[in-house]
């Protein structure tokens, strides 16, 4: 573990959820087949027609808090996001090793903070779930600051809030553009989580140190 990370060097552990953490499948099955079916059969649509419409309405809003605002969706496509979320709650499963990873952080007595995009119902639902919430000395949602990871102000915002010391910490998540901003902010030690879905191939970068199973950081 030496070799991968520095842990004399790092007291604060940044970590996302949504295919960090957890895997990305329940997600992509979520927004990419349960809703288009629930939208299509609402709407008298073909499934292809309802995904179609949704994935442009999607990009919409995109690096926006509506990305994740399951009561905005709730809202914008008279559905009832989170009820359907629970429906099919035995997808959410946590990546292998997460758990001994941070197990083991704690043993290190690092602080372990939890940074997402995520709305906090989605947030409820998916630890109750999986009970990775214990592991955490707090959990910042982008909800609570008013901007997504994407952007600087988030960045300015979280480290206010939790006071965490960015030239100390390691930050690891699996989209690239949340990457660069953590990056541009100054937090020192970056990962980049490339296996997000465990049905999908594993995501790319040039920027950043990669992993694909936090395996790799608890090697000796």
């Amino acid at each position: 573990m030496h070799r991968k990370i520095p842990l004399d060097e790092i007291r604060y552990i940044l970590l996302d959820m949504d295919g960090t953490l957890l895997d990305l499948y329940f997600d992509d099955y979520f927004w990419g087949h349960l809703v288009p079916e629930r939208y299509a059969e609402k709407h008298n649509m073909t499934f292809g027609a309802a995904k179609d419409f949704l994935y442009a309405t999607y990009k919409q809003h995109e690096r926006t808090l509506n990305w994740c605002d399951i009561d905005f969706w709730s809202r914008e496509l008279h559905l009832d996001i989170p009820m359907l979320k629970e429906q099919i709650r035995h997808l959410i499963e946590v990546h292998p090793h997460v758990i001994d990873f941070l197990k083991m952080m704690r043993k290190h007595r690092k602080k372990i903070f939890l940074l997402t995009n995520a709305h906090f119902k989605t947030v409820k639902i998916k630890f109750n779930k999986t009970q990775i919430g214990k592991y955490f000395d707090d959990v910042l949602c982008s909800f609570d600051v008013g901007y997504p990871k994407e952007f600087i102000e988030f960045w300015h915002r979280a480290e206010k809030r939790l006071k965490f010391d960015k030239e100390h910490s390691l930050f690891i998540d699996d989209t690239e553009d949340v990457m660069k901003t953590a990056k541009e902010y100054g937090i020192r030690h970056l990962i980049f989580k490339a296996k997000a879905s465990s049905k999908a191939e594993p995501k790319k970068t040039i920027h950043f140190p990669v992993i694909h199973d936090f395996r790799e950081l608890m090697e000796e």
